[in-house]
């Protein structure tokens, strides 16, 4: 695998792999595992971990092209800021929060939403502002599409967000609905929604990547809508799977990615897929393939 931080473009088809909410679940096996499966890149998509320093330090070290964000659990129990702020620091130039990322090979932009968003909206916790800063939800929006526009045209461009953005829908089961309490909304991220607006404006979005809102819903409702493309062509990925670290009915140890293939920056394949630990692929659920798009 090659550092993120070289130069050129590889290919015109992309294998990407993300981790979705880790929620502690990263080491050797998943390290491992992505060695065996040597994608192009790597997105983290927050809630590592409850503010400790083990796993961004972990994901900086890694030797192939990684782009993260930190989620609202990332701040732990602290209001000062400063777990956030050491996480960010072990990061380093991984972490994309509000700004472009570009990994060069295997040539692709990504930009980061607000970090630490507990979706709802729009809100910032004490934690996170402590960390950033206070700022409008229109002075958020600008800083992502800003961001993006920064980005290399020639590079497929990927949104990169803790919690997915509002418009999705409103029940439960929707990719940003909220499932813990009655009556079921919208939770996503006002501010990501309107990014997205302003982004496609100037140039086209293939893909937004985000968490947070876990697959298995609460009070026992199902699970959760975890894709779906909108009438811009737009398609949006919650990789939530939680816990990512499981075992199947032969008690085989298991781990989650999601995994997208792009071609000439068209996404081309998304699915949610479980490795076991010799790299053997499990299970596999397509959720689009290029010839069957559905408009959310």
């Amino acid at each position: 695998m090659q550092d993120g931080c070289s130069l050129g473009i590889r290919l015109a088809e992309l294998r990407i792999a993300i981790a979705g909410d880790l929620h502690g679940q990263w080491d050797n096996s998943d390290e491992q595992l992505l060695q065996h499966l040597a994608p192009d890149a790597l997105l983290v998509v927050g809630d590592l971990s409850d503010g400790q320093l083990r796993i961004p330090a972990r994901l900086a070290a890694l030797p192939l092209p990684v782009a993260c964000i930190l989620g609202n659990h990332d701040a732990g129990r602290d209001a000062s800021g400063r777990t956030l702020q050491r996480q960010l620091d072990a990061l380093g130039d991984c972490h994309c929060g509000w700004d472009l990322r570009e990994l060069r090979p295997p040539g692709l932009a990504v930009v980061g939403g607000r970090p630490a968003s507990a979706g709802g909206g729009f809100h910032q916790s004490k934690a996170a502002l402590a960390a950033f800063g206070p700022l409008s939800l229109h002075d958020s929006a600008s800083r992502i599409s800003a961001a993006a526009l920064r980005a290399d045209p020639a590079l497929p461009l990927i949104l990169l967000a803790h919690c997915g953005p509002s418009g999705l829908g409103s029940t439960a089961a929707d990719p940003c609905g909220r499932d813990w309490k009655a009556p079921a909304r919208d939770w996503g991220d006002q501010d990501l929604a309107l990014a997205i607006d302003q982004i496609r404006r100037e140039r086209p979005l293939p893909l937004v990547v985000f968490g947070h809102m876990h697959h298995r819903l609460k009070r026992g409702q199902g699970e959760r809508l975890s894709y779906c493309v909108d009438r811009a062509g737009t398609a949006y990925l919650n990789t939530a799977f939680v816990p990512r670290h499981s075992h199947d009915d032969q008690g085989r140890a298991l781990r989650h990615f999601s995994w997208v293939e792009l071609r000439d920056g068209q996404v081309q394949e998304i699915s949610h897929r479980w490795y076991t630990l010799d790299g053997a692929l499990a299970y596999r659920h397509t959720l689009m393939r290029r010839s069957a798009l559905q408009p959310c």
